[in-house]
């Protein structure tokens, strides 16, 4: 047990969840697509992505009975963002936000099959 005092700890935050119709496209876009490493799946219920210290779980609508709104984006730092941008395709990035002292990209957004942002985040040097 923790000898920290309850007053004393603070939230940490360890992952995000995303609902989807469908599961299995969902899961082939967040590895195939993007990278992500398939950590735990449970076919036809939810597929578990690693991110570092966070994870992003995947869920199938309606295999919980305490669903939560749609509205979602998820954040994800890349070391090149203009290399991930050419691997997805441009065609498929709806947004690309360039920072103030350079023409290199800053982060860019596209969506998931369900229409979720994914937003890419340039890593900090």
């Amino acid at each position: 047990m923790n000898n920290v005092p309850a007053a004393q700890m603070k939230p940490r935050l360890v992952g995000f969840e995303l609902y989807f119709e469908d599961l299995d496209s969902a899961k082939r876009f967040y590895q195939a697509v993007l990278g992500m490493e398939l950590s735990d799946e449970q076919a036809g219920h939810h597929a578990r992505f690693e991110g570092g210290a966070v994870f992003l779980c995947l869920e199938r609508k309606g295999v919980e009975s305490y669903p939560s709104r749609d509205k979602a984006v998820v954040f994800i730092e890349v070391p090149d963002i203009e290399a991930m941008i050419e691997k997805i395709g441009r065609e498929r990035v709806l947004h690309v936000e360039r920072r103030a002292d350079s023409q290199q990209p800053a982060w860019a957004v596209l969506h998931d099959p369900e229409g979720h942002n994914v937003l890419l985040l340039q890593a900090k040097d």
